[in-house]
């Protein structure tokens, strides 16, 4: 199979999966988008969005797609990271001390509200979603690959809710905020809810899924876009660099280089979505909201003058254009070696 031919596969099998899911949910189609470009990536989501969204049941219905395992953890204030990574217990009858796994042993695992939780628990997700191991009384255990992390939270009702750790929100590749349907859609909504319900069918196995993700790392990305996302990226840390002086008092930290990484592998996958075998600069351009608006964390200032960081980015992206020409390395040697 050569390569226009195995991302064509890749397309056609993540459309099935979506044409699947899209029997049950209605719009929200970026993101879905998103959801299959996280996969495709190897990266986990943060959702926000108000409640009944269907974030909940988007990750629930995708996951049904996928003939893998799925679980999903609601997270509480009386929450102990032992509830999600396991714990060892002490068996009376034989004197030894077992090992019980928790929920974080899946494939797909859907994070309920997880702004709900205490940081100790929130935290108990660090090691997991960077390494895909948990520790547990000194004894390592690795979790099924692939493993996905998809959270969900709630911008409102604030009381009895506690913000996500720093170096927690890092480790989500994306962030994705959830909006309302239009009339129309929200018509297909009622009349799907209160009708025959609709049976999923799995599209793809953890297997398949595992062999479309390593594809995914065979897209082509050229330097002079992966240094495109890197000064997107510099350009939230030093803004005056990039003529954006004003902006400085704006922002107490920029993103992290997890970003530029996320930022590459993300176009990645969304290249490959859209059927193709390379990276564009709109591949980069368009997750660029999405991979950064949960890594900066606004000064005072701007939070007094209600600004956000959605509107930080789109002013460092009019600063920092993409390549003129982002595929002429590609094309000079793909020229020198025919």
């Amino acid at each position: 199979m050569n390569t226009s031919t195995s991302h064509s596969v890749v397309a056609d099998q993540m459309q099935r999966v979506l044409y699947e899911v899209k029997r049950i949910v209605v719009g929200q189609d970026h993101f879905l988008e998103r959801v299959l470009v996280a996969m495709l990536a190897q990266g986990h989501l943060l959702v926000e969005g108000v409640p009944g969204l269907a974030k909940t049941l988007t990750v629930k219905t995708l996951a049904r797609t996928i003939t893998g395992s799925f679980k999903r953890v609601q997270f509480t204030p009386d929450l102990v990271p032992a509830d999600l990574v396991g714990t060892r217990i002490y068996n009376q009858r034989t004197g030894d001390f077992a090992t019980s796994l928790g929920p974080v042993f899946t494939n797909l695992l859907l994070a309920d509200e997880i702004n709900r939780a205490p940081a100790k628990v929130q935290s108990a997700l660090l090691e997991v979603m960077q390494e895909y191991q948990v520790t547990i009384a000194g004894e390592t255990h690795q979790v099924p690959r692939p493993f996905l992390v998809m959270a969900t939270q709630n911008p409102i009702e604030t009381e009895g809710t506690y913000p996500l750790p720093e170096a927690q929100v890092d480790r989500f590749m994306m962030k994705v905020l959830v909006g309302y349907p239009n009339e129309e859609e929200e018509f297909v909504i009622v009349e799907r809810v209160t009708g025959v319900p609709v049976e999923v069918a799995p599209v793809v196995t953890t297997d398949d899924l595992a062999a479309l993700q390593l594809e995914c790392r065979k897209v082509y990305v050229d330097p002079s876009l992966m240094q495109y996302a890197v000064r997107l990226v510099a350009a939230t840390r030093t803004p005056e660099r990039f003529g954006l002086k004003e902006m400085r008092r704006h922002l107490t930290y920029g993103a992290s280089p997890r970003a530029s990484i996320h930022l590459v592998e993300g176009a990645r996958a969304l290249a490959l979505l859209r059927g193709r075998s390379y990276v564009l600069p709109e591949d980069v351009s368009d997750l660029v909201p999405d991979v950064l608006r949960h890594r900066l964390v606004l000064s005072y200032e701007a939070l007094a003058e209600s600004l956000s960081a959605d509107l930080l980015i789109q002013r460092v992206m009019a600063k920092v254009p993409p390549p003129p020409k982002p595929l002429q390395t590609h094309a000079v040697e793909a020229a020198a070696e025919s």
